[in-house]
């Protein structure tokens, strides 16, 4: 009876190593295994830069939303006037202001106002979605008082008027130029309303990250827009800041309750949950792609083994005439095919992560040799290719590249293991 050895002895892995590698003169299989491990490394560097892209342009899509945006915006439902029109806008905003800020998980409660004007600059025209805010309201929102990019001093708001990138440079204006805005909903005449025209000093200009943003997107004093407008004493929404807004959904029924019967609550997920939900889609579908592209690459791992098995046949027959047993002969070559998992996963990990953290020279590199124009962000709306490498997501494409290759090898491993000694002898 044979005897009985301690799994993964030292034995079988010096075996193991001879195997992997011997030359193809001496029945190895080096040019397989150097495919499996090409194959692995590849398929494990492609999954863990796409989800780092998948986590980074996600992360990037909601930063510049919730930078610039309000978390959850409080409508009213409006009553009828006397003409028989709907008025939404809010007259009490103050006290309104004031009960929601004081819903637990709210940062900041303001109120706004907000309108479509045509803005005119040097010799051109534009057309900007502008927000009436209080300037010390707008000094809170990192992704316009902390833009990458800015102009001017955003302390300086009060006295003029804060454009985005994209309207300046439409319009051909920088800081300390001056830009007329012009409403049709303007002074009411006898023979009609005629159109409003004011002119402001530009004195802040940013860049919020977005390109849907930063094409239409200006600021105005929150009582110069009440006067431009025809607003005073009331806004028109408030806008509130929470300290979750992942969590936000959570936070609309205390919301709506302290607004009141007559209220709306509008979160950024009711405006981004059709562009979320198909990125999580997306995302998955990826990941199931590359997921059969890391299990194409494992059975690479197969065919080297099962040709290493026949080359070896001979040596197994010795092995096994000498005492070996079929577990310490399973364990040999699965330690064969498992060590090419093993070494190409790692390898994927290194450049897949290393794709992570330089992707912006990578990407210059390619937009580049390309000629340029590889990324448009009037379609994408952000403005480079972003990338957050997450612990998580290398975790999760170390587990499958090791659990495919892990699984595939047993196959092999375990016809090696129940060859027959004298079979494998008979025509040595």
């Amino acid at each position: 009876m044979a005897r009985t050895t301690a799994p993964f002895a030292a034995f079988e892995w010096m075996i193991a190593w001879r195997y992997l590698r011997a030359r193809r003169a001496e029945g190895g299989v080096s040019t397989m295994t150097w495919i499996s491990l090409i194959g692995i490394t590849l398929a494990v560097f492609a999954l863990i830069a796409t989800l780092a892209v998948r986590s980074g342009f996600r992360a990037e899509f909601v930063g510049t939303i919730l930078g610039a945006n309000a978390h959850v915006t409080v409508y009213s439902l409006g009553e009828v006037t006397a003409a028989g029109r709907i008025d939404r806008s809010i007259s009490e905003y103050e006290a309104l202001a004031e009960r929601l800020s004081q819903v637990p998980g709210v940062t900041r409660a303001a109120p706004l106002i907000r309108a479509q004007v045509m803005g005119a600059g040097q010799g051109s025209n534009a057309g900007i979605d502008l927000y009436g805010i209080s300037g010390d309201d707008l000094r809170t929102l990192p992704g316009i008082a902390d833009a990458e990019m800015s102009l001017g001093d955003i302390n300086s708001f009060e006295s003029g008027i804060a454009l985005a990138s994209g309207v300046a440079r439409e319009l051909g204006v920088g800081i300390g130029d001056r830009i007329r805005l012009i409403s049709p909903d303007g002074v009411k005449t006898a023979f009609g309303t005629s159109p409003r025209i004011n002119a402001y000093d530009v004195t802040y200009i940013f860049s919020a990250g977005r390109y849907d943003i930063d094409r239409v997107r200006a600021y105005l004093p929150f009582e110069e827009a009440q006067i431009f407008f025809n607003r005073e004493g009331r806004a028109d929404e408030i806008e509130v800041m929470v300290e979750d807004p992942e969590n936000v959904d959570g936070l609309s029924p205390a919301l709506l309750e302290a607004a009141g019967v007559r209220a709306q609550v509008w979160t950024w997920r009711d405006a981004s949950g059709g562009f979320l939900r198909a990125l999580e889609v997306e995302d998955n579908v990826m990941f199931i792609i590359l997921s059969i592209l890391v299990l194409i690459a494992a059975m690479n791992i197969v065919s080297g083994l099962i040709m290493l098995v026949k080359n070896k046949g001979r040596d197994i027959g010795i092995l096994r005439t000498m005492g070996l047993t079929e577990g310490s002969v399973l364990r040999i070559f699965f330690i064969c095919g498992a060590a090419t998992g093993v070494l190409g996963t790692l390898m994927g990990v290194i450049l897949g992560s290393l794709f992570a953290i330089f992707i912006d020279p990578i990407f210059s590199f390619v937009n580049v040799m390309m000629g340029g124009g590889v990324w448009d962000p009037s379609i994408r709306g952000i403005y480079a290719l972003p990338a957050e490498l997450h612990l998580g997501d290398v975790l999760s494409a170390v587990a499958l590249s090791l659990g495919l290759s892990f699984v595939v090898t047993l196959f092999p491993a375990r016809r090696a293991a129940r060859m027959n000694p004298v079979e494998a002898l008979r025509y040595e």
